[in-house]
């Protein structure tokens, strides 16, 4: 899965159903957005990108919140 993409008609059509799982909200045409780990079942997701951390020692992006859970552990 690439990590980063720009949301095309199709991706828009496939996702947003759910939406976004880390704020809710429906995806555009022409957004970024990143595969990101969060607190959800499964592997990554699509999330918007200015919801994801970028982890350089994991090489992953994770939903802020998530992010921040793992920082304090």
């Amino acid at each position: 899965m690439k990590q980063k993409i720009i949301m095309d008609l199709e991706k828009v059509n496939s996702l947003n159903a759910e939406g976004c799982p880390a704020c809710g909200r429906k995806f555009v045409l022409g957004e970024m957005a990143v595969a990101a780990c969060g607190n959800w079942d499964g592997g990554p997701k699509y999330i918007h990108e200015e919801e994801a951390v970028w982890d350089h020692k994991a090489g992953l992006y994770y939903e802020r919140q998530c992010f921040q859970e793992r920082r304090k552990l």
